[in-house]
């Protein structure tokens, strides 16, 4: 009897194993048959061959429309794997300059599962990428002894100026990450690597086409099945114009040859950039073509990283130009006011066994002549006295109140430019000092950020925004490059005024100042005999550095009607007034007049043919 139970037991066991089975394969066939279409595209890949059509990229202008960018035609060889037969690869490699050796590594990547992901025997691969006209002509004049293999026309990207590599950025071919996001993607395909081609990706691509061919049973195409009525066109991509002018960025990389650090000019009212330089950079057609990776190897391992955009990746004390920032936060916490000469400066701040240095000048000095005369003590008194203030109760907190204010006006947080790789500077707050100090420090610790040293780091981007703030008395727009996307709308980001928490009053003060800097004899007077007639506004700035100091320049112009704003930040160059304070005043009267005066033609192509030489084992 328990025997009996025992084998009962048993064939439903066994029963419901087998019936949990089939409904498994029930489950897979589903799944393959309905819910995917993999086996029905491999089936109708042996009648039919889908044949891509790869759309033109979006052209790019500068704001003056201008072309910088656009498409020459270049071809791939492609190929059915399953249609390759009878093939000659020593006069195949012979015809297009190719050892033995990469064809077969070729062929291995191809059907590389990990590599290329939608591999199939049935369906077009890429063997060879952008080949030039000439190229393709000798392969086509051979293509019948190569069964299975076409051509396949593309386009490539070409510059029309060797300038604003940094800003304009790349294409290169799509990996598998990026195929992985993005199923628009086969591999093959190409996709903006870096600057504007990889931030407008989705704009400037466009939309695939395809043409359904139809093939005989062995292979032979026999025409567009149904006459076409399966083809879908490709749809262009979309033209972008910049803001930038390229014969502002032309003249930036010039003044910056043989130079380190970045240059950037916005117009305040827009949030336009206007000229966005990197130095060292690099001609940007060393990015095209089948020799993009070898010279894209050679500049990554280049000492001096012509690669890195400084001026949205490279973060610098902001030197004496962040004292502008001092000035607005102390004003509107009512620490100094405009008109009273309060702290002493006897060649320095000296206090306590503290000592930071000075230039000679009158003393006691009111703001607006300690902004012109760029006095280190004033701004030095001013945040020790505020850290000090009872009403805020402690140092902590009254970091935090200077923090929220220069959050405020752009520093210590990306400003969401158009462009991959913005960093965010560096602004300290209490926990950062509370750290370092453990919890035991007042003003006199850290009295180097009142004059944009010690732990305050801010990208060029940064300051020049810092001055089209001031311009335009207490707003920004977010810096951008892209003016207009044709037929979309530009993000509302780069439409949207951010106001400070700054009173507009303040402003107006430290744009006396600023002006005083030109007008009055202060650090910027060379300004005033460079732009005759134009009431130019500036801000120097000698950032300290292990070896020389950085020379640093902000400022805008005209005063009340401002048009440009500009920072210029050169590595090593020494006082504010020797390189930035030249360099910005050549760029404004170009901008501004729309050619340079002799006299400043001259000047630039003295500061053009000057040299720094750098370290390049400190880089």
């Amino acid at each position: 009897m328990a025997k009996d139970y025992v084998l009962e037991k048993r064939k439903y066991v066994i029963a419901f194993i087998v019936i949990a089975i089939v409904l498994v394969y029930i489950g897979r066939l589903f799944n393959l048959q309905i819910m995917t279409d993999a086996y029905k595209r491999n089936a109708d890949s042996n009648a039919f061959l889908n044949k891509v059509q790869y759309p033109s990229r979006g052209a790019i202008y500068d704001r003056n429309g201008k072309l910088l960018v656009y498409n020459q035609p270049a071809y791939d060889v492609v190929f059915v794997p399953r249609e390759v037969t009878g093939l000659d690869t020593l006069d195949f490699c012979r015809t297009l300059g190719i050892t033995r050796e990469q064809f077969d590594e070729r062929m291995a990547d191809v059907q590389n599962r990990r590599l290329n992901p939608g591999y199939s025997r049935y369906t077009q691969q890429t063997f060879m990428a952008q080949l030039s006209a000439e190229e393709c002509g000798v392969f086509q004049e051979k293509l019948y002894k190569f069964q299975g293999f076409s051509v396949q026309r593309r386009t490539i990207r070409e510059y029309a100026y060797n300038a604003a590599a940094h800003a304009l950025g790349d294409i290169g071919e799509v990996s598998k990450r990026e195929m992985e996001r993005d199923d628009y993607y086969d591999r093959g395909d190409y996709i903006g690597k870096q600057g504007i081609e990889k931030f407008y990706e989705e704009y400037l691509r466009g939309e695939k086409g395809v043409e359904v061919l139809l093939r005989d049973a062995h292979g032979r195409i026999q025409g567009h099945y149904r006459d076409g009525e399966m083809d879908r066109p490709s749809v262009p991509g979309k033209n972008l114009t910049l803001g930038l002018d390229i014969d502002l960025q032309m003249l930036g990389e010039r003044l910056m040859r043989n130079k380190i650090g970045a240059i950037v000019a916005i117009e305040p009212s827009t949030g336009e950039i206007l000229c966005m330089v990197s130095s060292p950079t690099y001609d940007p057609g060393l990015m095209v073509g089948r020799q993009r990776g070898e010279n894209h190897n050679r500049l990554q391992k280049d000492k001096r990283k012509p690669l890195l955009n400084r001026a949205i990746m490279g973060t610098y004390p902001p030197g004496s130009t962040f004292k502008t920032a001092q000035a607005l936060t102390f004003l509107q916490e009512d620490i100094v006011q405009e008109d009273s000469p309060l702290f002493p400066c006897s060649h320095g701040f000296i206090y306590r066994g503290l000592r930071v240095g000075c230039h000679g000048h009158a003393s006691p000095l009111p703001l607006v002549p300690a902004l012109a005369t760029s006095c280190n003590a004033y701004f030095c008194w001013g945040l020790y006295r505020m850290f000090g203030d009872e009403k805020y109760g402690s140092p902590q907190n009254a970091i935090t109140v200077w923090k929220d204010h220069m959050v405020s006006q752009g520093f210590g947080y990306r400003l969401n430019t158009d462009l991959p790789g913005e960093q965010r500077g560096l602004i300290p707050n209490a926990q950062f000092y509370d750290k370092i100090y453990r919890g035991s420090w007042n003003g006199l610790t850290v009295i180097s950020i009142s004059i944009g040293q010690g732990e305050v780091l801010a990208t060029p981007l940064q300051i020049a925004n810092l001055g089209a703030t001031i311009a335009n008395r207490g707003y920004y727009v977010a810096p951008h490059l892209v003016k207009e996307i044709e037929d979309n709308e530009l993000d509302s980001l780069y439409r949207t005024r951010h106001y400070t928490d700054i009173s507009r009053e303040h402003y107006e003060s430290v744009v006396k100042g600023m002006r005083a800097a030109v007008a009055g004899g202060g650090t910027c007077r060379i300004l005033e005999t460079m732009l005759p007639g134009i009431a130019a506004c500036g801000k120097t700035g000698t950032a300290q550095n292990r070896g020389k100091d950085h020379s640093v320049f902000m400022g805008f112009a005209p005063m009340d009607d401002p048009k440009i704003a500009i920072a210029v930040y050169v590595e090593n160059g020494g006082w504010g007034a020797t390189y930035g304070v030249p360099i910005g005043a050549i760029l404004m009267d170009q901008y501004l007049n729309g050619k340079l005066s002799p006299q400043n033609e001259a000047l630039a192509e003295e500061f053009s043919n000057r040299v720094i030489t750098y370290d390049d084992e400190e880089r």
